[in-house]
């Protein structure tokens, strides 16, 4: 990594970095650094980009899909409210620093299954100490069926393979997440299409039988099949302030749609809903990769 053009306010920050790929439990992690934002940073995990982060502006958010999960926070709770915030997958700890930053007062839960990983970036990067931000090695799933706490918003931002462990896709887990919120708290859920909203159709008729009201952010090129990417996916029991949603996503720097109750609900006539029972042996609190 390029130690030039750093500020004096980010350099202690940088020194902290690892300056070769370090092996953790389940990858290797590698910094890369930005060559035209020097401060901003990005975690590597096997070569594939995990988090972002500004070494100078924690309130900065390099990825698309994590500007639509804040986005729909600030619109439907308050942009500066407290929250008690639960994240099912952990890597660099991005959103949770940009929430802690933008919510004084919130105290976060950040859950990942690297327990190498998530001693590495406590050590690699600003986050905020306990109790504000709480980093804990776990498998997803067995947090969630395990907390005795109530949450104002569940993030739930976990892959393997590039596609969601199952166990976090089915109804019983949407139940436990619908039933650990607070009154008009939040589940938000990072997912992967390819082509258009088909392969979700399972998960959107998976959470219309535990929450009132759905609403989804995406990229108009994936709902079209053109490429692979993000669809954030967001449920509560508290209607969601549409309006407000789309005029906050028309001022991103890139396009994005959003789609609302109605429309999540067409798209996923006649999905199955994926159960508990339907997963393999040994697949309930498996050790699947938390980023």
């Amino acid at each position: 990594m390029s130690r030039s053009n750093k500020s004096s306010k980010s350099l202690s920050a940088f020194d902290r970095l690892p300056e070769e790929p370090v092996q953790t439990d389940f990858a290797l992690a590698e910094i890369g650094q930005n060559p035209y934002q020097p401060s901003l940073i990005t975690l590597y995990l096997d070569g594939a980009e995990s988090s972002a982060l500004d070494l100078e502006d924690p309130r900065y958010l390099e990825f698309e899909y994590m500007q639509h999960i804040e986005l729909i926070i600030g619109a439907t709770l308050g942009d500066t409210v407290p929250l008690r915030a639960l994240h099912l997958g952990a890597a660099g700890c991005a959103l949770a620093r940009a929430l802690d930053a933008g919510h004084s007062g919130s105290k976060q839960l950040a859950v990942e299954l690297d327990g190498t990983l998530a001693r590495y970036v406590r050590e690699w990067f600003d986050l905020p100490p306990a109790p504000r931000l709480r980093i804990r090695s776990d498998e997803a799933r067995h947090a969630l069926d395990t907390t005795h706490a109530q949450w104002d918003v569940i993030i739930r931002d976990a892959f393997r393979n590039r596609e969601v462990p199952a166990q976090l896709r089915t109804s019983e887990s949407a139940a436990r997440a619908h039933e650990v919120l607070a009154p008009g708290g939040i589940y938000l859920l990072n997912s992967i299409a390819s082509t258009g909203l088909s392969r979700l159709g399972e998960e959107i008729a998976t959470l219309a039988q535990h929450f009132r009201h759905m609403i989804a952010i995406v990229d108009p090129s994936i709902l079209k099949g053109r490429r692979f990417g993000n669809i954030v996916l967001a449920a509560s029991d508290q209607e969601f302030p549409v309006f407000e949603i789309e005029r906050r996503v028309r001022r991103l720097s890139f396009p994005a749609r959003v789609i609302d109750d109605v429309g999540l609900r067409r798209r996923a006539s006649g999905a199955r809903v994926f159960t508990d029972d339907q997963l393999h042996p040994g697949q309930l609190w498996s050790s699947a990769n938390t980023h």
